[in-house]
C-alpha cells in the first residue's frame, strides 16, 4: 500500500553503526530504525540468543508457561519501579494496554465513572485509533471517522493547564518524560515532579509512555530516573527488542490490581524470540559500567553538536534532548538536512517543530560519533552554502 513516503535507499546488511547497500555503499547509522536497534546491527550477543532460539521453539501462544517471559519480567521489575509485567508486540499495543490497565484499576474499585486520561499536545502513543485520539494530532485522525472517547488534552508544560483539564472523570496523567515524535521536546524535572504530585494529591494513575526514552536512550535505563520520581503503569518497546519487534507494560501491584485472567491478552505477545531478544539486550544493559560510559560519549558528542550550532547559525537553532536521543532544531527546513545528511551517507529521522532527530547506537565508538560529527559539518556546509547563493 501507498503508506510510506520511503527514501530512495535499500540496505542489504548491517555492522554495529553502519547500514550497508547491496552495491556496497556504507551509511553510519543515526536513525537506528527509529530508536530501535539500541546495540546496533549484529550484535554477536543479540544474534547468537536469537538463534539458540530459532532452533529450538518459536512461538506456543500465552495458554502455556513461558520461562524466558518469567525471567525477562523478573529483570525488569528488579531494576524498576514496577512489580509486573505484559508482554506485547508494539509500543502503540503497549500504550493502549497501559490506558487499559488505568480504566480497569478505577472499574474494579467501583469507580468505572473515573476512565478519562490527560495527555499532552505534541504527543505521540502510536497509530490504533484510540491512540491517535491520545495524541489529538489532526494530521493522523483525519479520514478515521469520530475521534475516540475518553481523552483530554493539556498544553506541555503548563501545569495550570493541566490541573483545570482534571475533572471528576479523570483516571490518569499520560505523558513522554522527552516527545519524540514531537520533536525531542522535554518535560523538566520539576514539571515531571510536579504531574506526580498531582496525581498523588488527586488519586490519579500517573503513565510513562517510554517506548522511544526507554532502554537506555537517554543515558539511564528508563528516561524517568533523571527526575527521581516514577509511574505506576509504564510503556515499553522499541530497544526493548534490539531490533526484535516487541513490547511491555510495567506497573505496580496496585495499578494492575484490576487485571485478571481474561481481561487482557495477546496470541504473538511474549513468544519465544521475543524473550530471547529482550533478555540478550537486559544482558548487555546492565554489564557494570555501561550507562556511566554511554552518558560520557553522549555528553562529549552533545559539545560537538553545539559547536555545530555556533559555526553554522543559518541553518541551525539549538540542540534538544539527553543521551542519545538527540534532535537539532533547524532553520532550513528538516527534510533539506535530512537529504543532505544521506548525500553524506548518514542516516537520520525527522521530527516534528522542524528538527531532526540523531538516534545512534548505544555502542557507538568516539571515532564514529567524531565521523558523525564531520559529515553533519559537511552537510550544514552545504545548506549554508545553498541558503547563501539563493540570498544572492
Amino acid at each position: 500500500m501507498s503508506t510510506y513516503a520511503r527514501a530512495p535507499l535499500a540496505f542489504e546488511r548491517g555492522e554495529g553503526s553502519y547500514l550497508m547497500t547491496a552495491d556496497g555503499r556504507r551509511y553510519l547509522d543515526f536513525a537506528s530504525g527509529i530508536a530501535v536497534t539500541a546495540l546496533g546491527h549484529n550484535h554477536p550477543h543479540l544474534v547468537a540468543k536469537l538463534t539458540e532460539q530459532v532452533g529450538k521453539l518459536w512461538h506456543t501462544s500465552n495458554l502455556f508457561e513461558i520461562p524466558g517471559q518469567a525471567k525477562l519480567a523478573e529483570r525488569l521489575v528488579a531494576n524498576s519501579f514496577a512489580d509486573v509485567a505484559f508482554f506485547c508486540n508494539s509500543g502503540a499495543e503497549a500504550c493502549e494496554g497501559s490506558v487499559k490497565i488505568a480504566r480497569k484499576y478505577f472499574a474494579a474499585k467501583g469507580q468505572p465513572e473515573k476512565w478519562r486520561v490527560i495527555t499532552f499536545d505534541g504527543a505521540f502513543h502510536g497509530r490504533t485509533l484510540a491512540m491517535l485520539a491520545a495524541g489529538n494530532n489532526k494530521k493522523y485522525l483525519d479520514g478515521f471517522g469520530t475521534k475516540a472517547d475518553g481523552f483530554d488534552h493539556a498544553p506541555l508544560n503548563d501545569l495550570a493547564a493541566l490541573k483545570a483539564a482534571i475533572g471528576p472523570e479523570t483516571c490518569a496523567i499520560m505523558l513522554e518524560p522527552i516527545q519524540g515524535e514531537g520533536g525531542i521536546r522535554a518535560i523538566p524535572t520539576e514539571t515531571l515532579r510536579a504531574i506526580r504530585k498531582l496525581c498523588d494529591d488527586h488519586g490519579l494513575l500517573l503513565i510513562m509512555d517510554e517506548v522511544q526514552t526507554g532502554m537506555g536512550r537517554t543515558g539511564k535505563l528508563f528516561a524517568h530516573e533523571w527526575s527521581g520520581i516514577t509511574p505506576d503503569i509504564m510503556a515499553l518497546a522499541k530497544g526493548l527488542g534490539g531490533g526484535f519487534p516487541m513490547g511491555a507494560i510495567l506497573a505496580t501491584k496496585d495499578a494492575a490490581s484490576g487485571i485478571a485472567p481474561g481481561t487482557h491478552g495477546t496470541t504473538f505477545g511474549g513468544n519465544m524470540l521475543a524473550m530471547a531478544a529482550g533478555n540478550a539486550v537486559l544482558d548487555v544493559m546492565l554489564a557494570p559500567g555501561f550507562f556511566e560510559d554511554l552518558q560520557r560519549r553522549a555528553s562529549m558528542f552533545k559539545q560537538q553538536l553545539a559547536m555545530l550550532i555556533d559555526k553554522y547559525p543559518t541553518v541551525l537553532e539549538e540542540v534538544r534532548g539527553q543521551g542519545f536521543l538527540l534532535a537539532l532544531k533547524t532553520k532550513v527546513p528538516n527534510g533539506d538536512l535530512v537529504t543532505a545528511l544521506q548525500q553524506q551517507q548518514m542516516v537520520s529521522v525527522s521530527a516534528a517543530d522542524n528538527t531532526v532527530r540523531l538516534l545512534p547506537s548505544l555502542l557507538i565508538s568516539e571515532a564514529e560519533l567524531s565521523e558523525a560529527t564531520a559529515k553533519l559539518d559537511a552537510a550544514c556546509a552545504a545548506l549554508a552554502s545553498k541558503s547563501t547563493g539563493n540570498a544572492a
